[in-house]
């Protein structure tokens, strides 16, 4: 990305206050420019049309009619170009990785500073997703280690896929045929060859890197 570019973005949120605030103070920022606002994935389907020049969309997640998961999937399949990055007010595993599943690029509280607002978009466009501390503490660092690819053991990659579902860890074990204290060590295996220190981490690293199929 150039330096000045104008990066053009639309905001989809059910509350009009919020997202009328949001719109506000981004154009504040010279390089954003913000294409529409929309009040739900129905309303967005009908105003993206046209706009070819949108690079990514701040998506709620919480929406009548159609909500953040539901929007954010129709997106990738009719508009796989534009990125999308989800905004909440809620810390929740569930919603983060529900949303990345869905194809978003990164995962934002709307208590965020407009300064990490403007880099989540930035990176965001650039690299395709953005890590912060939320998502996971050190993923970044994992995904720059390309070259030096962990090796996991088959085990360990059954267990990755289960990591995205909504099972406990108890109920993984069960599934695996496995004693809890055997998925325990599964999991910290993983931890310590990623350098992850959640469950989230894990699960976005394995989408990311085409570990865990959706």
């Amino acid at each position: 990305m150039m330096e000045n570019e104008i990066l053009t973005i639309a905001i989809v949120d059910d509350h009009t206050l919020f997202r009328s605030g949001l719109a506000s103070l981004l154009s504040e920022f010279e390089e954003i420019n913000i294409a529409f606002e929309a009040k739900n994935g129905i309303d967005l389907q009908e105003k993206i049309k046209n706009k070819n020049n949108v690079k990514l969309v701040l998506m709620d997640i919480n929406m009548p009619l159609m909500d953040g998961y539901a929007t954010t999937k129709w997106m990738r399949e009719n508009y796989p170009q534009i990125h999308v990055l989800a905004l909440s007010m809620f810390e929740d595993e569930k919603a983060i990785i529900g949303m990345l599943k869905a194809g978003a690029g990164g995962y934002l509280l709307k208590e965020s500073k407009p300064s990490e607002l403007l880099t989540a978009i930035k990176t965001t466009i650039n690299k395709g997703f953005y890590v912060n501390e939320l998502v996971s503490g050190r993923l970044l660092f994992s995904l720059k280690q390309e070259d030096t690819k962990p090796i996991f053991s088959e085990k360990e990659l059954i267990f990755l896929q289960h990591c995205s579902s909504e099972l406990t860890y108890k109920e993984i074990a069960f599934l695996m045929n496995v004693s809890p204290r055997t998925v325990d060590n599964y999991r910290e295996s993983l931890f310590a060859k990623l350098n992850i220190k959640s469950r989230t981490g894990l699960v976005v690293y394995g989408i990311k890197n085409g570990l865990i199929t959706i």
